[in-house]
C-alpha cells in the first residue's frame, strides 16, 4: 500500500493539504483503505501504566480530531491510537489556510489551533465502540477563549473517564496563545493537582484508574524541562510523551513555506525530539513512561526512539509522505530489528543510547 501511494502522492500533493486529510478521513470511515494484516508478535507487545500496547506504534493526536477513525486507524496495524486534540466546546480554529507541506524537507507546518467539535460528538462516538478492543487514548485541551483553562482539562477527564484507555493532557501545542504557559512550573502544579484530583474522583466512582500522560514541547530549555521533571515527579502522573511540534525552523530547505507561523513536524523533527526524549528520560528516571514523538518513518527510527529511552512510539506527519501504510511497514520491519539485537522483547531495548542521544540537547 505504500507503494501505491507513492505512485500517487504527485496527484494527492496538488490539493490543499487540509482537504487531502478530510478525504483520508472520509475514506477511513468508509472502509476504502485496506486494514493490513496484524504482525502477531509478541516480542512486540509493550506493558506501561497498567495498559498492554500490542505494538509499540501508535498513531498521534491531530490525526483524529474528532474521535471518528480510531477502529479504522487500529487496523491498520497501529498498535494505538490518539483521538483528539478535543476542547469543551466547538472551535473553529485559526483562519486558513493553516497546514503547509514542506516535500523536499518531508516536514508539515500547521497552525490548526485545536479545531474541532466539542466534547459531545467524539464522546457519542466513543460511547458506540465500548466493548470493541484496541487501545484508544484521548487527547484533551482548552479552549481558546476559556475563562478557565483548567477547568476545561478537568471537563476532559469527567467527560471521557468511561470511554478513554488513556488520557493525555496536552498543554504543548504552539497554536493557541498562552498554552504552553502551562508547562511553567507553577502552572504546571496547579494543572497537574486539579486533573489528577479529577482522575482519583472518577477512578473511585468507576473502580479503575485511568492513565493520564502529559504532553510536553521539544522548545523547553534546560531549565525548563528540568521544571517540568521536578513537577511531574512529584505527582502522580503516569507518563509523558515528548514531544509536540516545534517553532524551530533550523536547517528546512523550503525557506518561502518555512516562514508560515506554527509547529513544524515531521522528519526534521526526529534528532530534536529524540534529544529532548532522551534528556527527559534521564531527569525522570527508569520508572516513568514515555511515548517518544517526532519525525517518525522507518522500524529504525521506531528503535531509534526505544533506545533514546521511549517505552512507546507514535507518528502522524510522516504519513502525509509515506501513506496510510506506514504503520504496516514498519511493523513489518521490527521483528527483523529485534532479531538483529538478540533480544527476547522490544522493551529490552530502552534506554541503550540515553546518554548519546541526551548529550545533544
Amino acid at each position: 500500500m505504500t507503494g501505491l501511494f507513492k505512485l500517487a502522492r504527485n496527484g494527492l500533493f496538488l490539493i490543499d493539504p487540509e482537504t487531502a486529510h478530510g478525504l483520508m478521513i472520509k475514506a477511513l470511515k468508509a472502509g476504502l483503505v485496506p486494514p493490513c494484516r496484524p504482525v502477531a508478535d509478541p516480542r512486540l507487545a509493550v506493558t506501561v501504566a497498567g495498559v498492554t500496547f500490542p505494538n509499540p506504534l501508535g498513531m498521534a493526536a491531530g490525526f483524529d480530531k474528532n474521535a471518528e477513525v480510531p477502529d479504522a486507524l487500529l487496523s491498520l496495524g497501529f498498535g494505538f491510537a490518539e483521538v483528539g486534540t478535543l476542547t469543551p466546546k466547538p472551535q473553529a480554529g485559526n483562519p486558513k489556510p493553516r497546514l503547509f507541506r514542506l516535500p523536499v524537507d518531508e516536514a508539515v507546518i500547521n497552525r490548526m489551533g485545536f479545531n474541532n467539535e466539542g466534547h459531545a460528538p467524539a464522546l457519542a462516538r466513543l460511547q458506540a465502540r465500548t466493548g470493541k478492543p484496541g487501545v484508544v487514548g484521548v487527547n484533551i485541551g482548552a479552549n481558546k477563549d476559556s475563562a478557565d483553562r483548567v477547568a476545561d482539562y478537568v471537563e476532559g477527564i469527567r467527560r471521557f473517564y468511561g470511554v478513554a484507555t488513556y488520557f493525555t493532557v496536552n498543554i504543548s501545542s504552539p497554536n493557541t496563545p498562552g498554552l504552553r504557559d502551562l508547562q511553567a512550573r507553577d502552572s504546571l502544579k496547579t494543572l497537574l493537582e486539579a486533573v489528577l484530583a479529577a482522575r482519583a474522583d472518577e477512578a473511585a466512582k468507576a473502580g479503575r484508574r485511568i492513565p493520564v500522560f502529559l504532553k510536553i514541547a521539544p522548545d523547553l530549555t534546560r531549565e525548563g524541562l528540568d521544571d517540568v521533571a521536578a513537577e511531574v515527579l512529584e505527582h502522580d502522573l503516569d507518563g509523558l510523551i515528548v514531544s509536540n511540534t516545534t517553532l524551530s525552523r533550523d536547517g528546512l530547505k523550503e525557506q518561502a513555506t518555512a516562514k508560515e507561523a506554527g509547529g513544524m513536524s515531521g522528519k526534521p523533527l526526529f534528532e530534536r525530539s529524540t534529544a529532548v526524549l532522551a534528556a527527559t528520560r534521564k531527569r525522570v528516571g527508569p520508572g516513568l513512561p514515555i511515548i517518544g514523538a517526532g519525525g517518525v518513518s522507518t522500524a529504525a527510527d521506531v528503535v531509534t526512539k526505544i533506545r533514546a529511552g521511549a517505552d512507546l512510539v507514535q507518528l502522524y506527519s510522516m504519513m502525509v509522505y509515506e501513506g496510510p501504510g506506514i504503520a504496516a511497514a514498519i511493523l513489518k520491519d521490527l521483528p527483523a530489528l529485534v532479531d538483529r539485537e538478540g533480544v527476547q522483547s522490544i522493551t529490552e531495548l530502552r534506554d541503550r543510547d540515553v546518554d548519546r542521544w541526551a548529550d545533544r540537547f
